[in-house]
């Protein structure tokens, strides 16, 4: 099936509002009828399989693009509008893309080449139709190319990760298997639509016919906090830098009451053990469901049930529904409990691999098996715990060492807002270990202190050599933290 027919199957034609935000709203039926009619003029200008850009903040604008050209059978290319020159004409170069649809401050300061349609052109297209409803698109096989999503590229060149249609409508029933959203949920969204993470929170709403409140300034946290109250959100989705400072650095957050919020999600790396309990105590009666997936699993692997904390906190728990998931040695045999080895993914949600890259495509496929890259282990009851990044691990004098471990550690002290373990070169020990630490604005927590605290709850070899305080982490446009790896 076509994924967004999937997505508008029961919801084309409702009248309630699908998005929200403090500038622009829009209703299911107004969505549908302009994605068919953008679809339709696709279709009639470009042939499917024709990869398409999308550079555009999370709006009305985005949304529409998005669906109609994946509707139409073209493949969607989303891109990060923050994205430098090079970086657009890398992408545009490596997909042989013809169009784009890009938003005019994105365009202003990129001046594209290429040519493209900016939410004014594309508003004319749409006004000059008269079109009433939504119809399906093309039926098109599960194996049917629906986007292309780069991966940072933080350590190498950026990967093209292909996702299919199918791929797209299994992890959206998955999602929707474990969460049970219906009609009646409101999901504040602050991550962004070019990530992962972000489009999943779309699909599934989509789907049940939910609302999404954008919100693409989580920096102002008042803001941030108004919209949920304002709108009823019933969810919130964040990374672990979100619930960090709501936690840490928002009084409001942590004194507020959201008697609407039943659940929040959290993915795109591991919230330390310390902030997952400090926001249970807090908020007792708000599910928190921890995740852990990839853009090459189409966003989700793997979730905790929120009734197995704190029971299994620092779990990413078992796999989603209709994903398989172990911890291989490197012989691909499974370990035993307390065993580490890397964890890998069966399932329709799998990505058919890397775009023009047969050779990264075959390290990370293998018979079908998704290889992520992520070292962890396993307890007794099957629940999974990550431990590092396979290109993380650092070798102290060579003693393998997880940088998790350690910020696990520091993170849990009185004052520590954040922090920020990696390797470093060292003339004797060939590697060591530096920490970056925030502490909040009261605290006069020293290097020593730090220091003899891990000590205290550490191997001397897992002592971080070289410790400095930043104000704030280095932060990438999806909320990540962004990390040197030697």
């Amino acid at each position: 099936m076509n994924a967004v027919d999937y997505f508008f199957l029961n919801t084309s034609s409702l009248e309630k509002e699908v998005l929200v935000s403090s500038r622009e709203k829009i209703s299911y039926r107004e969505l549908s009828i302009k994605v068919h009619t953008l679809s339709f003029w696709l279709k009639e200008n470009y042939e499917q399989g024709t990869p398409v850009l999308l550079l555009s903040p999370n709006n009305v604008f985005f949304v529409v693009a998005y669906l109609a050209i994946m509707k139409v059978g073209c493949v969607c290319v989303p891109v990060n509008p923050g994205v430098e020159s090079a970086g657009f004409q890398y992408v545009t170069k490596k997909t042989r893309a013809s169009l784009a649809f890009i938003h005019s401050t994105v365009a202003a300061r990129l001046k594209p080449e290429i040519e493209f349609l900016n939410e004014q052109k594309t508003e004319q297209l749409l006004s000059a139709s008269d079109q009433k409803r939504y119809l399906p698109g093309p039926e098109l096989g599960t194996n049917a190319l629906a986007q292309i999503i780069f991966t940072s590229g933080s350590t190498s060149v950026p990967k093209g990760v292909m996702l299919t249609h199918g791929n797209l409508i299994a992890n959206t029933t998955s999602i929707l298997d474990y969460l049970h959203l219906s009609r009646e949920d409101t999901m504040l969204v602050v991550l962004p639509f070019f990530y992962c993470y972000g489009l999943s929170l779309l699909h599934t709403h989509l789907t049940v016919g939910g609302t999404l409140v954008l919100n693409n300034n989580f920096m102002f946290l008042g803001n941030v906090l108004n919209d949920l109250q304002k709108y009823h959100c019933t969810g919130f989705a964040g990374v672990p830098s979100h619930f960090q400072i709501l936690l840490r650095k928002s009084d409001s957050f942590r004194n507020g009451h959201f008697p609407d919020l039943r659940y929040v999600t959290q993915a795109g790396g591991k919230l330390h053990q310390a902030f997952i309990l400090e926001f249970k105590d807090l908020f007792p009666d708000i599910a928190f469901f921890v995740m852990y997936g990839q853009t090459e699993a189409t966003a989700r692997l793997s979730y905790l049930p929120p009734e197995f904390l704190p029971e299994k906190t620092g779990s990413v728990g078992r796999g989603i529904p209709g994903v398989e998931l172990k911890v291989v040695d490197d012989k691909g045999f499974a370990v035993q409990p307390g065993e580490t080895g890397e964890i890998i993914a069966l399932g329709a949600n799998v990505m058919s691999g890397y775009y023009e890259d047969l050779e990264a495509t075959g390290t990370a496929l293998k018979d079908g098996w998704l290889h992520t890259g992520d070292l962890g282990t396993i307890d007794e009851d099957g629940f999974i715990y990550l431990t590092a990044r396979k290109k993380e691990i650092v070798k102290v004098g060579g003693k393998r060492v997880s940088p998790k471990e350690v910020e696990e550690v520091i993170v849990s002290m009185p004052g520590v807002i954040d922090c920020t373990v990696e390797g470093m070169e060292h003339p004797i020990l060939g590697e060591a270990l530096k920490a970056t630490v925030v502490t909040s604005p009261q605290s006069a927590v020293s290097v020593e202190e730090i220091k003899a605290f891990c000590s205290s709850n550490l191997a001397a070899f897992k002592i971080p050599e070289e410790i400095v305080f930043k104000d704030r982490m280095d932060i990438s446009s999806t909320g990540k933290k962004v990390k040197a790896i030697l």
